[in-house]
């Protein structure tokens, strides 16, 4: 089984390698595309404009034609996948929808962190709508300054300041805490495993693994 992600962070790539040599499924490859521009675009714009949507749903669209499923890593450009899986030959996923799902299944509070204010609307509509099977009550939180570090290079202040906002909403209140972008994901291993923010790429492997598969089940019937 072939997925491909496409990243708008080149670092994005190790990420999604780790959590798929974790997950350890039989047969699964899985490459990468990085489309830099795209975010640099939507950043630009002050967030995801039709065009960019269109451009990276004609992205999607490309990656399908040679993958079993695609997954769309960048969640400023989320709404894209959606569009592009209208039309794609393979399954497009956005990444943070599954872990959407699983921050909201158990209902309660859940805070969902942000590192990039271009992705605020995009990752709060996610979290809505998965909210609304459970009633879940969905808070989204911009931490300030971590993306400018991110941009620098300086990786480890970047996931020091998200484990910081992370820790500080778990103290505040019973709450689930989830880390809206995969850039963001080394920071839970900043906490005790049962204490861990939820992360997506875990979760988003697992969705586009599944969808690939009822795809070729639904291939052969």
């Amino acid at each position: 089984m072939r997925i491909c992600c496409l990243h708008t962070a080149l670092s994005n790539a190790e990420i999604f390698d780790l959590a798929a040599s974790r997950l350890g499924i039989p047969g699964l490859a899985l490459e990468h595309r990085v489309r830099a521009d795209l975010l640099e675009a939507a950043e630009a714009a002050g967030g995801l404009t039709p065009t960019i949507q269109r451009d990276t749903a004609d992205a999607l669209v490309e990656l399908s034609r040679s993958f079993d499923a695609v997954l769309l890593t960048c969640s400023t450009l989320g709404p894209a996948a959606a569009v592009a899986d209208a039309m794609a030959l393979a399954p497009v996923l956005r990444v943070d929808t599954a872990l959407a799902r699983e921050a909201t299944a158990a209902a309660g509070k859940v805070v969902v962190l942000c590192a990039v204010r271009t992705t605020v609307d995009a990752t709060l509509q996610t979290f809505n709508e998965a909210a609304a099977r459970t009633g879940a009550d969905v808070r989204i939180h911009l931490v300030d300054d971590a993306w400018d570090h991110f941009k620098a290079g300086d990786i480890d202040a970047y996931l020091a300041i998200i484990a910081d906002a992370a820790r500080a909403q778990q103290q505040s209140s019973k709450c689930v805490v989830a880390l809206a972008q995969a850039s963001m994901a080394g920071a839970a291993e900043y906490f005790p495993v049962e204490q861990r923010p939820l992360t997506s790429p875990t979760s988003g492997l697992l969705a586009a693994v599944a969808a690939a598969r009822n795809r070729a089940k639904q291939g052969s019937a």
